[in-house]
């Protein structure tokens, strides 16, 4: 029986690609993607049969593509799940070949793909980390997105329109500041740059590439690990730190992705810095609970301004 026409979202007959998609923001743009009527296929290291080096085992691309195919059944999108090492540029071109066998076409690409938090050696200067530590977080963090893009821009340039959506932590502002150690400051400003220069290499072909970050993201490891709290009880984390009342979900970034998608106009931010905070007030999308946090204005006005917290007219 086929779907009405009614209950097909506006990205249906898209095919997209989310790099990284294992949790958190990753895993929200799947989810969001899909529930646009998108056919995503989800990547990422983590299955139910195999654990990355990021040892979280609860969270896995196949709980991902579920979660992702439940949200689809409101705009007619499908979700899959492909274990997929991206520093390994064979099973990125295989991943791309079998994109282009069963589509024919690759129209979104979100390259969220980090896993390297627990490998940083936050407060630590160069000299003082391990240095096998260091360069595996810049191939984490940037050699993974450059063999991804290099294998996957060719089928997404082949129509015009084609979206490319690079994520990191930080907007171009943010990232002028140092962000403390160096390997995390490389490996967050490296896909600014990426989407800029790959802005013009592809621009001949009606592509679209920008930079993406989400506020302060109540992850699943933020929650549990760094401040010992669920989404249902977040609030608490405040007394930890107060700052934390301007943290979003990650359905809030993962809005913002299926708003761009959907955007006919979205060749207006080609080789842009944005935020999930700064589309949601072009967009009109919501975080979960109905609010709108614009966390980079605030932590530049309040937080790094040394001012009480305060998220009065920033969510």
């Amino acid at each position: 029986m086929h779907e009405s026409n009614a209950s097909r979202g506006p990205l249906a007959g898209k095919a997209a690609l989310v790099a990284g998609a294992t949790r958190g923001a990753g895993r929200a743009m799947a989810v969001e993607l899909c529930r646009a009527g998108a056919t995503v296929y989800a990547t990422g290291r983590t299955t139910r049969a195999r654990a990355s080096e990021v040892g979280r085992t609860g969270e896995t691309i196949e709980e991902t593509a579920e979660l992702a195919c439940e949200a689809g059944r409101e705009g007619g999108g499908t979700a899959t799940a492909v274990a997929v090492d991206h520093l390994d540029p064979e099973q990125v071109r295989d991943l791309i070949v079998r994109i282009d066998r069963a589509q024919g076409r690759l129209d979104i690409l979100v390259n969220d793909l980090w896993g390297g938090d627990h490998l940083v050696g936050f407060g630590k200067k160069l000299w003082e980390h391990d240095l096998a530590d260091t360069l595996r977080v810049l191939r984490l963090g940037i050699d993974s997105h450059l063999i991804t893009s290099a294998c996957a821009l060719p089928l997404l340039t082949r129509r015009p329109g084609g979206l490319l959506i690079e994520v990191t932590d930080g907007t171009e502002e943010s990232n002028r500041n140092y962000r403390e150690p160096l390997s995390y400051d490389l490996a967050k400003a490296a896909p600014l740059r990426m989407a800029r220069a790959l802005a013009q290499e592809t621009a001949e072909y009606g592509t679209t590439a920008v930079c993406l970050t989400p506020g302060w993201l109540r992850s699943e490891a933020m929650l549990d690990t760094h401040f010992h709290v669920t989404e249902e009880n977040w609030r608490d984390g405040c007394a930890t730190d107060p700052h934390f009342a301007i943290s979003e979900t990650p359905t809030f970034v993962g809005r913002a992705v299926a708003a761009l998608a959907a955007d006919p106009d979205v060749a207006r931010w080609n080789g842009q810095s944005l935020s999930s905070g700064g589309l949601a007030q072009v967009y009109g999308f919501t975080d979960e609970d109905g609010s709108a946090p614009d966390a980079w204005r605030y932590l530049a006005e309040v937080q790094f301004a040394g001012k009480p917290a305060d998220v009065t007219g920033y969510r």
